[in-house]
């Protein structure tokens, strides 16, 4: 059931973006990496103050009570894309997704301008040399710029796991080793 809840949570959360998005293309002066960073900016705002989250994600304080206190905190801060978007996620009782909405529109974003993720788990601290390289081959692989985040594991001995859009390419010995025991046990 919570997996449930988790899943329409988030495919909320990507109808609000990819909405915010359209609003975004169809004003052609605005920029979306800045509105992006207006919502980041909110964001954090709200999540770094107990009290302002508290007050937020409160259903029983009234719509209302929360446009004044976004209109008080952020009508002046933002610009009025971002602005409008707040006051429509208010009215419709939705200021509780904003973070998923923000994570959603900047993948958007990064698929509008061929970005991918990529999670890179080394068994030991990589260099920086050695990182450029790997990133660099990732992004002639899949023709895409590529934003890396690092991990270490020393739990996976040697090699590489890399993590893309969930797919997981599993070149570690610790893979190779357990492949080979099933192998083994196979007979």
């Amino acid at each position: 059931m919570a997996t449930s809840v988790k899943h329409d949570f988030e495919l909320v959360a990507k109808r609000w973006a990819k909405a915010l998005m359209e609003l975004a293309q169809e004003d052609g002066g605005v920029s979306k990496e800045d509105i992006l960073a207006n919502l980041k900016e909110v964001a954090q705002a709200i999540n770094s103050s107990k009290e302002l989250s508290d007050l937020i994600n409160n259903p029983s304080v009234s719509v209302e009570e929360k446009q004044i206190v976004i209109c008080k905190l952020f009508q002046n801060r933002t610009m009025p894309v971002v602005y409008n978007f707040l006051f429509t996620l208010n009215l419709k009782k939705r200021l509780n997704i904003l973070s998923p909405v923000v994570e959603e529109f900047q993948k958007q974003l990064e698929v509008m301008n061929n970005i991918v993720r990529v999670n890179v788990t080394s068994a030991i601290e990589l260099d920086d040399g050695r990182k450029e390289d790997i990133k660099n081959k990732i992004a002639e692989r899949l023709q895409k710029s590529v934003i890396v985040d690092w991990a270490v594991d020393s739990g996976i001995i040697a090699g590489l796991v890399f993590n893309i859009n969930d797919t997981i390419i599993d070149n570690s010995i610790k893979h190779k080793l357990e492949n080979l025991s099933k192998n083994i046990m196979k007979g």
